[in-house]
């Protein structure tokens, strides 16, 4: 069983900060991908930020130079930090895992929450 968690979100208006957190946890050996994504009402699910395995981060253009994503590699948990929202980020975030468990390299997706950026 492998779980992921994430913790964070809530309201905040135009210009404010949040931060997300996630911890991957269970019979997992190996880690080899951590990202958020967020889906949008009526919108397909986006990439936001990711990090390998090898300390390789990427964004998507429309969070790059505002959001920033970290981890700490020994509790296989990743933070977001979001700075200078916009109306536009509300979204319920997804953390995402790749990860080897029982063999198998599979996805693992935690339950999502949401952040909403209003005035």
């Amino acid at each position: 069983q492998v779980q992921v968690v994430e913790s964070g979100g809530g309201s905040v208006q135009p210009g404010g900060s949040l931060s997300l957190s996630c911890v991957a946890s269970g019979d997992i050996s190996l880690l080899y991908y951590m990202g958020w994504y967020r889906q949008a009402p009526e919108k397909q699910r986006e990439l936001v930020a990711g990090i390998t395995d090898d300390g390789r981060i990427h964004y998507a253009d429309s969070v790059a130079g505002r959001f920033i994503l970290s981890r700490n590699i020994s509790k296989d948990t990743v933070y977001l930090k979001m700075n200078n929202l916009k109306p536009e980020d509300t979204a319920v975030y997804y953390c995402n895992a790749e990860g080897m468990s029982a063999g198998q390299t599979k996805d693992y997706w935690g339950q999502g929450t949401q952040v909403t950026v209003s005035s």
